[in-house]
Formats: C-alpha cells, structure tokens, sequence
C-alpha cells in the first residue's frame, strides 16, 4: 500500500507561515510547471490606481464633488486599458493579475458609475431610483464574473457585453452632459429623472447580453484609403467642440455597433462541413 504523500499540504503551509500573505501561482515554462512566488509589480501597481481612482470617485460623489468623480472614473478607464497592454509587453501576465484587474473593475466601473448617478440625479426618485443604480453594479458584477470564466475561451476581437468601463464612460458622459447644460436642463423634471434610470438599467442589462462589441484588442494592420481619415478628423473636432458631448455621442453610436455587428454576425451563412 503507497503512503499518503503530504508534501504538496506542506508547501501549502509554508505559504502562510508569516505575518502578510504570500501568492504563489504555477506557470507553464518551457521547462513544464514551475511555482513562483511573488506577483509582478508594474502591471499591478496599475491596476492598484485605477483602484484608487474608482475608491475616489466614490468618496467625491458621496460628496457632492461631481467633477471630481467623472474625472477620477475617466483616468480609471485609462489605466485599466494601459495595465493589461504593459503585463503582455512586459511578459508579465498572471493569474492574480487576472482577478485583482477585475475586483478593481467592480469597484471603478461597477460601484463608482452608481454612485455618480445616484448622487446627481438619482435620489429625486428615492428606492426606485437606488434600485436602478443597484440594477447597474449588479450585471456589472455578473459581467466580470463571465468575463473570468470565459478567458481563454472567446474570440478576442469581441466582448460579449458590453465592457464595464465602456458601460461606465456611457454613465458618467450621461452625467457630464447634463451638468455642462445645467442652465437648460431642469434636473428635477420626471423626465430627466426617468431618461437617467432608464439609462442605468439599460446599460446594465447590455453589459449581461449577448451581443457581440468590437473589443479593438486585435487591429487590422491592412492599409486603408486615405480618405478614410475624414471621419476621424471630423469625430475629433466634434470631440474638441463640446468634450462631452462629442464623448457621449461616440458611446452611443458604440452601443449601437453592437446590435449591427450581432446582426451581421447572424446574417452570415453557416458554411457546412463535408
């Protein structure tokens, strides 16, 4: 009869046999499995300001500072999409990474957006409102969620769902418009109020769907006609004229890439296997 062999809870053991808690993580190698201790610093202290950024822009719409907190969740957006590019450019991908880039999702994208809202707009409405914000972190939860269990698994040139900070830049450019058109905009009015719940709810509920955005993680590097390069100027100017209003225009036409990229996916004829 084999003895049972304890060495792998051993090492286990030795993982936490200090004050502050160790990562250790496999990694495959040309060598075959290897255990490594520690976590890469670069990417993570990253992700660790988007953290701080979406932690801020909670503490600033708690208090009334909305500004701050558009801002604060735009530079959050920033980094998200600069630490992953830095961890594949620095070879310095992991699995713990993985999982604190997504709870700092949560927070910058998932929680900081309803609190934005709520705090500007959303609490002339009371429960219905709060259940609204809450509608928003929740499928952003659910987003991540399905976001981990699929990696490896998906066509990298799609998200399925909208993204968490694509659906995030809709919320806050929501905002954002609304304050620079203060003056001509009765904030109290049941529409208002009723156009920023039904924007909540619907950006959540796209960030939990199946439709297929276009994630530009793989770019076409193709040559193009050079006139292609008028609607981009174009955009940018509108962009320079009016920021957020140029912004929430382009995520608009984002969210409805969606249902014509879904559309055009289904429209194209299964070819059969012989």
């Amino acid at each position: 009869m084999n003895e049972p062999n304890h060495q792998t809870p051993q090492k286990d053991e030795e993982n936490f046999d200090s004050l502050t808690f160790e990562v250790v993580e496999e990694e495959h190698t040309a060598q075959g499995k290897v255990r490594r201790r520690g976590i890469y610093l670069v990417p993570n202290l990253i992700t660790t300001a988007a953290l701080l950024c979406g932690f801020y822009s909670i503490i600033a719409s708690m208090n009334g500072d909305i500004q701050k907190a558009i801002y604060a969740i735009i530079i959050a957006a920033l980094l998200d999409g600069l630490d992953g590019r830095v961890a594949r450019a620095m070879n310095a991908q992991s699995a713990f990474g993985e999982q604190f880039d997504s709870l700092s999702d949560m927070l910058a994208f998932g929680v900081a957006p309803a609190m934005l809202m709520y705090s500007w707009s959303l609490t002339g409405l009371n429960r219905f409102g709060l259940m609204c914000c809450f509608v928003y972190t929740a499928c952003a939860a659910f987003r991540l969620a399905r976001f981990n269990v699929q990696i490896g698994s998906v066509d990298k040139r799609y998200f399925i769902g909208i993204a968490s900070p694509l659906a995030a830049i809709v919320v806050l450019c929501t905002v954002w418009v609304q304050r620079d058109f203060a003056e001509i905009i009765n904030f109290s009015s049941p529409w208002v109020l009723g156009t920023n719940a039904v924007v909540m709810v619907v950006v959540g509920l796209l960030m939990v769907s199946n439709l297929k955005y276009y994630s530009f993680k793989v770019m076409d590097k193709k040559r193009v006609p050079f006139v292609m390069m008028i609607p981009v100027v174009l955009i940018f100017s509108a962009i320079t004229y009016n920021i957020p209003l140029g912004l929430l225009s382009l995520a608009i036409a984002y969210v409805i890439s969606g249902f014509i990229t879904t559309w055009m996916a289904r429209k194209k004829p299964v070819v059969a296997k012989a």
